[in-house]
Parts: structure tokens; C-alpha cells; sequence
């Protein structure tokens, strides 16, 4: 019998986040799930984010007692169950119905912080409260710094503790596979549409009774007809980023800010080190999933010099590529201090809403717990590079 992967509706079957990819892709339109799955240009940095984890081996140990075992992480003076966390992802809500609060619920429910993408499609303040999830604010730089001041402010006062600025989102990087979706900006061409009505459970889910969702987070920022989340992400980037964004913007917001600042986007150890002096707090290795300079190395790449560098002087996380515990394992052993998911937890949220992105995190925590127990390593905190080899190329 030819290997298969399930493609049904029952997300408790997903035995893997491929799994719930193919599982994701079935169940809603192509446009949403070209939108989730796309790279940059030619894509050679989304390819290279995963290839990046076939050519770093495992060296495990043994007769280690293994019978207990802890993935428990400590970030900014909380703990967290797992080595992981959910990082930001920009309209959810057109994967499954309020998917910011149905995403945050599952991270809560696994006991790992959930960053709120500035382009929810509910608002911070109700997720914050109907999650009940350790939540954390990313903001971009735009244009308009009162509208950014604002943000922070709504974050503070709602007990957000951690703001995530974007760095490396100045322009939008060219997402071919995406734009060839729309026969003009905010408007599907019309094998897309016809695409749309064969997807039936998603239009009843997103659009039923009020048509797609809108921003719930950027106010008077973007034009009252361009606030629907449907094409809206050239709007954004296009009218209210800003591609002047540089460390005294950095300056700006830490002075603002009270609480926990983190800047996604750094890949040069020059740069995490002027965060360092800057009082930044952590730092996230990220070249944003593949989605915007395409050839950009992988984080993994860069990880152990960033460690090397500034490692006990901020947090040092990365995302890019991660599907697998193995891949977790990695880079706590390449010394980082968290990993976040992207696209891992938004398959599973397009799988089946919270509970596909439940299912997503069960699957990471128990792949995490069984490399632990091969590796002869029963603490997270144990790890090391001396459990990993580089293989040739």
C-alpha cells in the first residue's frame, strides 16, 4: 500500500505538522493557504531554512536515567512548559474564525507565550482577556510614532510585558506565488474565487454572517476602505511602514517602554551586540520565514556566533523552518534560549482552529520529550553542542 499522509478533518489523527499542512491546504482556499506556505522570490531561503536541520546530526549518550524528564524553559523571569513559543503571524483570522484568541487559547493551554501580530483581527485588549495566555505585542515602526506610542500603551495597560519590534520588514519583500492570486490589489482573479466557493466549512467559518474580518488593532492608521483583511497587506506596508527605521528609532521605543523589549529581524553579531548596549532585552534571529530577502542564510547558520557574542547578556530565540522537535532540540543545544513557531502552529490553526493548533504544540512538546529521552539528556538545560556534529555537506 502506497505511504500516504491523512488529509481528513480529525486533527487528533495528525501524527506530524506535515500532517496537518496536508491537512490545511484541503481545507481552505488556495489563496489563504499561498498566502501561509510562500517565500520570497525564487524561495531559496525557505527551502534553506529546512534543509539547514538534515545537516546537523545527533550524537546521543547512554545509560543515562532518562525517566524523568524537564523541557521547561525560564524567559524574562517566567516559566514556560516548553522550549518554544508561537510567534507572530499576520491574518489568522482568515484561517479560522477569531484565529488570534483561537491561537493564544491553544498557546495557553500548553503553557508557552503567544505573540499578537500588530495585524490581529481582534483586538489586543480581548485577547489578552478571552485567551488567558502569557501574551506578548509585536509592533512594526510605523509612519506614524503616536500611533505606535499608542500601541504600547494599550499593550501596558492590558499586562502585556513584552513588546516585539519587527526590523526587517522596511519594504515587503516580492512574494510571487501570493500576488499571483489577485488580478489586481485586494481583488482574487477568477480561478481563485471559483477555488473559494469549492472550500464551503471555510466560507461558513470566516465570512458568514459578516464578510471577511477586519484589522482590530491599527485605528485611524489605515483608510476606512482598506481595513478588510482581504489584500490589504500591500496597503500596510506600503502607505504606513517605514523604511527609515533605524537604531535611534530602537532608542525611541526603549524609552517609551517599560516593560520587556525584544527586536525580531537581527542576523549580524554586530547588531545583537549594539542591541545589548542599546538595553534591548532579546533578540530574535529571524530572516522573517523566508518572505523577504531571498538567499538570506538561515538562522541556524548564524545562531552559534550570535551566542558566542552575547550569550547571559539578552535572550537569544530564532525562528525559521522549525516542523520537528528534532529541529527545538538543535538549537537549545546550539545555545539558544527559545525557539518561535510560525508556520508549524498556523498549519494546524488552518487545519482546525484551536484545537489544530493544540494538536500542533502536543505534537512538538511530545517530539521535544522523546529526543530528550534518546539523547540520553533528561534536562533541557543540559544540552550542549556536544550532542550535535555538523555533517559534510
Amino acid at each position: 500500500m502506497k505511504r500516504r499522509l491523512y488529509a481528513g478533518a480529525d486533527v487528533q489523527r495528525a501524527q506530524s505538522i506535515e500532517e496537518l499542512r496536508a491537512m490545511a491546504r484541503k481545507r481552505v482556499p488556495n489563496f489563504c493557504f499561498e498566502y501561509v506556505e510562500g517565500g520570497a522570490e525564487e524561495e531559496i531561503s525557505l527551502r534553506h531554512n529546512r534543509e539547514v536541520f538534515t545537516r546537523i546530526g545527533f550524537l546521543p549518550r547512554t545509560l543515562v536515567d532518562v525517566s524523568v524528564r524537564r523541557q521547561g524553559r525560564r524567559l524574562f523571569g517566567q516559566d514556560i512548559a516548553s522550549p518554544f513559543l508561537i510567534g507572530p503571524t499576520g491574518f489568522s483570522g482568515l484561517l479560522a474564525r477569531e484565529g488570534d484568541v483561537a491561537m493564544a487559547s491553544a498557546a495557553a493551554s500548553a503553557g508557552v507565550p503567544f505573540v499578537l501580530t500588530n495585524v490581529s483581527t481582534t483586538s489586543l485588549e480581548e485577547v489578552v482577556r478571552r485567551s488567558g495566555a502569557q501574551v506578548w505585542q509585536q509592533v512594526y515602526l510605523y509612519r506614524d510614532r503616536a500611533f505606535v506610542a499608542s500601541v504600547a500603551q494599550r499593550a501596558q495597560a492590558a499586562g502585556i510585558g513584552v513588546l516585539a519590534l519587527t526590523t526587517d520588514s522596511a519594504v515587503y519583500g516580492k512574494r510571487e506565488w501570493d500576488v499571483r492570486n489577485f488580478s489586481s490589489p485586494r481583488r482574487l482573479d477568477w480561478r481563485n474565487k471559483l477555488d473559494v466557493l469549492r472550500h464551503p466549512r471555510w466560507l461558513i467559518d470566516i465570512l458568514y454572517p459578516h464578510g471577511f474580518p477586519r484589522f482590530a488593532n491599527l485605528g485611524d492608521l489605515l483608510p476606512p476602505d482598506q481595513t478588510s483583511v482581504r489584500g490589504a497587506a500591500a496597503a500596510i506596508l506600503g502607505q504606513s511602514l517605514s523604511a527609515a527605521l533605524d537604531w535611534a528609532d530602537v532608542q525611541w521605543l526603549r524609552g517609551i517602554w517599560p516593560g520587556k523589549l525584544v527586536l525580531k529581524g537581527v542576523m549580524q553579531v554586530e547588531d545583537a551586540q549594539r542591541a545589548v548596549a542599546l538595553g534591548v532585552d532579546g533578540i530574535v534571529l529571524s530572516n522573517h520565514g523566508g518572505r523577504q530577502l531571498d538567499g538570506a542564510l538561515s538562522t541556524m547558520d548564524v545562531l552559534p556566533e550570535v551566542v558566542a557574542a552575547v550569550k547571559g547578556q539578552l535572550t537569544v530565540m530564532l525562528d525559521g523552518g522549525f516542523r520537528r522537535g528534532a529541529d527545538i532540540v538543535k538549537a537549545i543545544a546550539l545555545g539558544a534560549d527559545a525557539v518561535l513557531l510560525g508556520r508549524a502552529t498556523t498549519y494546524g490553526l488552518a487545519a482546525g482552529g484551536q484545537a489544530g493548533a493544540t494538536r500542533a504544540l502536543e505534537i512538538l512538546r511530545s517530539e521535544v520529550d522523546r529526543v530528550l529521552a534518546l539523547l540520553a539528556c533528561p534536562d533541557i538545560d543540559q544540552l550542549d553542542a556536544s550532542y550535535l556534529r555538523r555533517l559534510q555537506a
